[in-house]
């Protein structure tokens, strides 16, 4: 892969790991409602919008990856964002990473590093 791939790359993970945070944290705040009244707080809270925003630009950059790179390729390299994204709501949500979570994380790394290398 080349610097452009890898930044591009990159820049895919952040966005959208910075999109799941902020859902995760909306979804937390949402607790304080019920029913419509949780919709309607949702609607007002600038989370959701942040959120959004980072989702539509994650889809921007993310076509632009899938244009540097075969589609087998991206999804696979795309999949590192699971990982990401589990290790950051461990940082940010104290939530656990159990065993199983972690045999997974190690065979989509693999994955990923496979294809990565080239290999």
């Amino acid at each position: 892969m080349n610097a452009l791939v890898v930044m591009v790359w990159m820049f895919t993970i952040a966005v959208d790991t910075v999109g799941q945070l902020a859902f995760k944290a909306l979804a937390i705040k949402g607790l304080e409602y019920e029913g419509k009244a949780r919709w309607l707080a949702f609607a007002k809270m600038p989370m959701l919008w942040f959120g959004v925003t980072c989702y539509l630009i994650e889809f921007v950059v993310w076509l632009a990856f899938l244009s540097l790179v075969p589609l087998s390729d991206g999804v696979m390299l795309g999949c590192i964002n699971i990982v990401v994204i589990m290790i950051a709501g461990r940082l940010f949500f104290k939530e656990q990473l159990t065993k199983e979570r972690l045999i997974g994380v190690l065979f989509i790394s693999a994955g990923v590093a496979v294809i990565g290398l080239g290999l």
